[in-house]
């Protein structure tokens, strides 16, 4: 069967559109998603990140718009002005299944409109529309001003056109594609917004086989503790993971000089979901609704535990609001609270209450000159540049790498920076799945997070979600590729897919001019004890060790001892 993406391309500079079928062969070798993103990125690979005319990627996955449970996601993708790597963002709420039922799989957006626009696209129909927010317009105006369009709006807030690097770009208000700062770049085309409706009907080959893969999957996710579960991420949200994290003695705290923090049940679930009473919410297609929301919105873990235990803060309220405050914006949480802390090591401060609120709105409003270019570009600024907790200048997430030496492997390697969600080695060290795996040792796990990164590049090219491999696997969500797509790819096929787009991304970084040099943790994690107790021993990470792990994965990934694809692995992949 032919297997065609369709793809829009916008030029906002001349505002033109032009809609094509994406050659079949390109189409079956990189999926969709992320995969068909790193194919358009990797035809200009070393253009500026702010440049009009490089490339912003919104491409949906093939599983979107089908009956396949937790498949409503899709990648938004460019070269980070935070990082200067390749970047893609994995994002849920309605956009990717409007997209779809508008008859586009990816849209590729170049050039920068002299006036800021707003994109209007119903059923393939694109107009350009002006409009008049200003740079000091929040999300919440964006938002309420789009409640009579019924499809799917996407937009960036006053942190991106004030030139904040780690700016996001927002989904339905409330999904972010929050890393790397692509809101950034969608600022710098001039672009405020993008609305988007379909009506068209996802075409599904064989809706027999659909219907057994959807069952399928159903009966792996009631199965599944960490998804269905009484602690679960469907009872809690992803702030489950509070306790847990914290029990094991890897929770950053104090920027990472600590690894414990003592008041971390005051932003725990538990303590949220006792005051707060939240109700649950879902991506389009999800039944795991992790998304969790009371009078406000509730922060994800990373933000739980970054703007709390990073900035040693046990106040909720301001948790919240900050957290708040960001959305309002457009801005990654997780950057903007690792600078703040950053910022407050350097000085011998803490930022706690409401002055945690005051500097988070003082990024908001742009009324400090270093906070919004994140920590690696303020450290520097300052003198200390090995106080920003950062690999490829992203800040890490909250899980402290002493305490899952598969993390700190995988933090090394992604290809976006400090990054848990190109390989996700907590979900065996710590959660224990698939196979559990000793979290103080390197043993095993190149490998372990090699077949990890190509797994979750597949998962971003179906349009799937991580979480549903908590429950599920590949094999269930092959049988469901091949029942929407008609490609009888099995699990191994679309490993070897998944294999190719990471090569790809790592041959587009080193094409920007990356290295093994850059691919290596911050000094204090080969240096400083965490904070050991309750029976559990933190200790630095062995640097020798590391090097060795990092050499083997290079092997493994067919890298030259530079980090870079060997030109033999290059050829094999026809890249």
């Amino acid at each position: 069967m032919d297997y065609a993406l369709q793809v829009l391309s916008i030029d906002l500079s001349a505002r033109t559109a032009r809609q094509a079928g994406l050659d079949a062969e390109i189409s079956r070798r990189y999926l969709g998603g992320r995969g068909i993103a790193a194919y358009f990125l990797s035809r200009s690979p070393t253009m500026a990140a702010l440049d009009p005319e490089a490339p912003l990627i919104f491409a949906t996955g093939a599983l979107t718009g089908s009956r396949i449970p937790a498949a409503g996601r899709m990648v938004i993708a460019g070269f980070s002005p935070l990082t200067d790597t390749f970047c893609s963002c994995s994002v849920g709420g309605s956009l990717a299944r409007e997209l779809k039922r508008a008859g586009i799989d990816a849209m590729v957006i170049t050039g920068r409109s002299e006036r800021e626009l707003m994109l209007k696209i119903e059923d393939g129909v694109v107009t350009f529309e002006e409009s008049n927010y200003g740079t000091d317009a929040g999300l919440e105006e964006i938002f309420s001003g789009s409640k009579g369009f019924k499809g799917a709006v996407a937009a960036v807030g006053r942190a991106a056109f004030q030139g904040c690097l780690y700016a996001s770009i927002m989904v339905d208000s409330t999904f972010s594609s929050g890393r790397g700062g692509l809101g950034r770049v969608m600022a710098a085309k001039n672009l405020r917004a993008l609305a988007i409706k379909g009506s068209s009907r996802t075409y599904v080959c064989d809706s027999q086989a659909e219907e057994l893969s959807r069952a399928d999957i159903m009966r792996l996710f009631d199965a599944a503790p960490a998804i269905m579960g009484r602690s679960g991420i469907r009872n809690y949200g992803t702030g489950a993971l509070v306790d847990l994290i914290a029990a094991r003695r890897m929770m950053p705290t104090a920027n990472f000089r600590r690894t414990y923090f003592e008041d971390s049940l005051a932003f725990s679930a538990t303590r949220i979901k006792q005051s707060m009473e939240p109700g649950s919410y879902a991506c389009h297609g999800c039944p795991i609704a992790c998304k969790k929301k009371g009078h406000q919105e509730i922060p994800e873990y990373e933000t739980l535990s970054h703007f709390g235990a990073l900035n040693e803060n046990s106040d909720l309220a301001a948790i919240i609001e900050a957290n708040h405050i960001c959305n309002s914006a457009g801005m990654d949480t997780i950057t903007a609270a690792a600078t703040i802390a950053c910022l407050a090591e350097i000085r011998g401060e803490r930022y706690t209450g409401q002055a945690l609120v005051e500097k988070v709105a003082q990024i908001a409003e742009g009324t400090d000159e270093l906070l919004p270019l994140g920590s690696a570009r303020l450290a520097t600024a300052l003198g200390k540049p090995w106080t920003s907790m950062s690999v490829k200048a992203l800040e890490m997430p909250a899980y402290d790498p002493r305490g899952a030496y598969g993390m700190a492997l995988a933090y090394a390697t992604s290809t976006r920076g400090a990054c848990h969600l190109r390989a996700y080695p907590i979900s065996h060290e710590i959660l224990r799945k698939p196979v559990a795996t000793d979290r103080f040792t390197f043993a095993g796990k190149a490998r372990i997070i090699k077949i990890a990164e190509d797994l979750n590049a597949v998962v971003d090219s179906i349009g799937a979600c991580k979480f549903a491999f908590l429950g599920a696997s590949l094999e269930e969500y092959a049988k469901g590729f091949a029942a929407v797509t008609g490609l009888t790819y099995d699990t191994q096929d679309l490993m070897r897919i998944g294999d190719s787009i990471y090569t790809l991304e790592r041959w587009i970084n080193t094409q920007r001019g990356f290295s093994v040099k850059d691919e290596c943790l911050p000094e204090r994690f080969f240096t400083e004890a965490g904070s050991s107790g309750a029976g559990i021993e933190i200790k630095p990470i062995d640097r020798s060790a590391f090097d060795e792990a990092l050499q083997r994965y290079y092997r493994i990934r067919a890298c030259g001892p530079d980090g870079a694809p060997t030109r033999e692995r290059l050829e094999e992949l026809s890249l």
